[in-house]
């Protein structure tokens, strides 16, 4: 792995002049590194990161990585990852017509890294050398502590996708957003729903008539508090002591467990914390990247068709470009792609704002004539889609863009499999074409972790008890057992897990409906037989599980 030429690095610069006169925002100071197939074999398990720390399964995956390629060799273009600055490695036998292409969509993606809000937390961390320094301790509490090590760093990255991202994040934008403005989040909540309300039962037009000045006081530019510390002197003693009480409610399971675990307290395992933070602290940093897949993705394809198209630098390799945007772009009619997925919705969206579509009079037209032909010549389309890059994410995306017009434009639909006895074979056919079906679809396929969380008046006797908030999705039966395991270690005492698990609902009369005709169906899929969700405990001590109905 090495920097790239003075040569590439040129046209690398030369594409940021472009891309940024198109309007992407990112920082001028970037890193591009040219590789082998083989290092992307290396770098791929630690999700491209160079300095993240060493573990057993990153080996594994090495390994299996080089079977794989063994049987099928691969060329990956390129791959960026949100650094500060931004890194970038490249094939080591791309020309340079193909360099150009890969660079405007890198470009996109490190504007997208730089400025979507689901990235906020990201901003102002040095990730390379961040992982670097927890490297380098994990490596000496290897020769101190041994196999050990690595059992904490199994056990916390059993449960590092139970961190509490979106509480993050949004105390991240809220303090931002309040800093700006002058005052801060926290004390304004305290006061009008704690203090006013429960502290001091204030009657209901004074409260009132505080949210009226304090309206004013934003509006004005002046300071909301001047007069409360007059009116209230106990109001900042009150406050700081409500800052210093832990709220258990908003912990996350890992938050929990490193704050409270009487394991962790003990002195002889107060290094585990510093490994466990790590965990934690490098799955955070990646949940953005999870949940905007298929914007990413889109964006940055939408980006290098748009730029590549319009620079000189590719003539007589139209036909070449072509043929690997198609190879990169194409729409699967089975299965999703989120390359073309995002790439064309962006498309559509700015399509329908510059036409003036996303209105109440065009949502109000039921006439299929008339909407389309509809057109208001707006022209907004190009900075409403910066705006949709900013503040959302994939499920908001689609649920927001993903409309019937989009499905018959791309005449999208929803594939269904099912066995044809006669021919012994599988066979693909349409579904449904309804948006609704299309998009949940598309939501099956998102990145969802389970939501469980601390019940914290539960929590007592030196037992951990959590609680999934049940969202007609079961935990993977395969992964309950290994996972609890690791959390009864480190907390120390027994874990039990509360949960729903489906039950098949019998029904009369069915169960032998086809035993004397063998050809019914003729292939279609029966009809899904009813479920009912049964609540269960799983109680997990002395590494034991068990499973209790409630």
């Amino acid at each position: 792995m090495e920097l790239v030429s003075q040569h590439v690095k040129g046209i690398m610069e030369e594409c940021k002049i472009r891309a940024q006169d198109a309007g992407l925002r990112f920082d001028d100071e970037t890193l591009e590194y040219i590789v082998t197939n083989r290092d992307m074999i290396e770098l791929s398990p630690k999700v491209m990161i160079p300095t993240l720390y060493d573990y057993w399964v990153h080996d594994v995956r090495v390994l299996s990585g080089r079977g794989l390629y063994e049987a099928y060799p691969s060329n990956p273009y390129e791959t960026a990852i949100n650094t500060r600055p931004a890194i970038s490695f490249y094939n080591d036998n791309n020309p340079d017509w193909l360099n150009v292409m890969i660079f405007y969509h890198v470009l996109a993606h490190i504007d997208f890294f730089q400025n979507n809000l689901y990235y906020k937390n990201t901003w102002d961390v040095d990730l390379t050398g961040q992982a670097l320094a927890d490297k380098r301790l994990i490596a000496q509490l290897r020769s101190e502590k041994g196999r050990w090590v690595d059992y904490v760093i199994e056990f916390a990255r059993g449960m590092d996708n139970l961190v509490g991202f979106h509480r993050d994040l949004n105390r991240t934008l809220t303090r931002d957003q309040n800093r700006e403005q002058g005052h801060v989040p926290d004390r304004i909540d305290f006061y009008f729903d704690r203090f006013l309300q429960k502290i001091k039962s204030v009657p209901q037009h004074e409260y009132l008539k505080e949210i009226d000045r304090y309206n004013q006081c934003r509006n004005n530019h002046t300071d909301f508090f001047a007069e409360i510390t007059e009116k209230y002197p106990e109001f900042e003693e009150l406050f700081q002591k409500q800052t210093k009480k832990p709220a258990f409610a908003k912990l996350d399971v890992m938050e929990y467990v490193l704050r409270h675990s009487p394991f962790l307290q003990k002195e002889e395992n107060e290094w585990m914390k510093s490994v466990i933070h790590i965990i934690r602290n490098t799955s955070l940093y990646f949940q953005p990247q999870i949940r905007t897949k298929n914007m990413n993705e889109g964006w940055a394809s939408f980006w290098h068709a748009h730029l590549f198209l319009n620079d000189e630098r590719i003539r007589g390799h139209e036909t070449d470009f072509a043929k690997v945007n198609a190879m990169v772009t194409a729409m699967p009619k089975v299965g999703l792609n989120p390359y073309a997925l995002g790439l064309r919705l962006f498309e559509h969206i700015e399509e329908m704002e510059n036409q003036g579509r996303y209105s109440f009079d065009y949502f109000q037209l039921k006439d299929a004539v008339q909407r389309k032909k509809y057109d208001r010549n707006k022209n907004t389309g190009r900075d409403f889609i910066f705006f949709v890059r900013e503040n959302m994410e994939d499920f908001s995306f689609i649920n927001t863009f993903v409309d019937q017009e989009f499905m018959d434009r791309h005449r999208l639909f929803v594939a269904g499999k099912r066995f044809n006895p006669q021919r012994t074979t599988w066979q693909y056919y349409i579904k449904s074409r309804k948006v609704e079906d299309y998009r949940q679809m598309i939501f099956d396929t998102l990145y969802h972790p389970p939501d469980i969380r601390v019940i914290e008046e539960k929590t007592r006797g030196g037992v951990l008890y959590l609680d999934h908030r049940f969202e007609n999705k079961p935990l993977k039966q395969d992964y309950i057992e290994n996972t609890m395991i690791g959390i009864e270690f480190l907390w120390g005492g027994p874990v039990h897990l509360e949960t729903s698990i489906p039950t098949a609902v019998s029904q009369p009369g069915t169960q032998y409906a086809n035993f004397w005709d063998p050809g019914a169906g003729g292939g279609q899929t029966d009809p899904p037989r009813p479920v009912e969700w049964k609540r269960v405990r799983y109680v997990m001590k002395d590494r034991k599980l068990h499973r209790q109905e409630l």
